[in-house]
C-alpha cells in the first residue's frame, strides 16, 4: 500500500497540482478584470440611469441606528453588483468552453482533414473501419 506521501509525490509530479494552480491563478486574475469592469464601466452608466444613486449603497435597512456600524440592513445593491460579475464571467467561461469543444470536434472526427486527428481517436477509426469490412466478409461467407 503506497503511503500518503507517495500519493501526493505522485499527484504533483502528473501535473494535476501544477494545471489545478495554474487554472486557479487565471481564474482570480480573470475575476478581478470583471470586477473591474463591472465596477468602473458597468455600474457608472447604470448609475446615471437611476438618477445618480449608487445602486452598491442600495440597502433595505431592517434596524435604523444612529451609529452607522449598529444599522441592521439586506445589502441587495451589492447582492445585484456580484449578480453582474456572475453572469460576465459564466457567460466569458461559456463562450470559452464552446470554441474549445468546437476545436475538439474538429480535432476528433477522422473524416476532416482540416485538424490533425489524434492519434488515439485516429486508432479507433480504424478498427471501426476493420470491424466493418470483416462484417462485409462474414455476411458474404453466411450467404454463400
Amino acid at each position: 500500500m503506497k503511503s500518503f506521501i507517495q500519493e501526493f509525490k505522485d499527484f504533483a509530479v502528473k501535473g494535476n497540482m501544477v494545471d489545478m494552480a495554474v487554472g486557479i491563478i487565471i481564474g482570480t486574475a480573470f475575476n478581478n478584470v470583471v470586477n473591474t469592469i463591472v465596477k468602473k464601466v458597468v455600474m457608472p452608466p447604470l448609475s446615471l440611469l437611476t438618477d445618480g444613486i449608487n445602486l452598491r449603497e442600495r440597502k433595505y435597512i431592517l434596524r435604523d441606528a444612529e451609529n452607522e456600524a449598529d444599522v441592521v440592513a439586506i445589502g441587495y445593491g451589492e447582492l445585484i453588483e456580484v449578480g453582474i460579475d456572475f453572469v460576465i464571467i459564466a457567460l466569458t467561461i461559456f463562450i470559452v468552453i464552446k470554441g474549445i469543444n468546437r476545436f475538439k470536434e474538429k480535432s476528433e472526427d477522422p473524416k476532416n482533414t482540416e485538424e490533425k486527428t489524434p492519434k488515439n481517436i485516429e486508432l479507433l477509426a480504424n478498427i471501426e473501419h476493420l470491424m466493418q469490412e470483416q462484417n462485409k466478409i462474414l455476411r458474404s461467407h453466411k450467404e454463400s
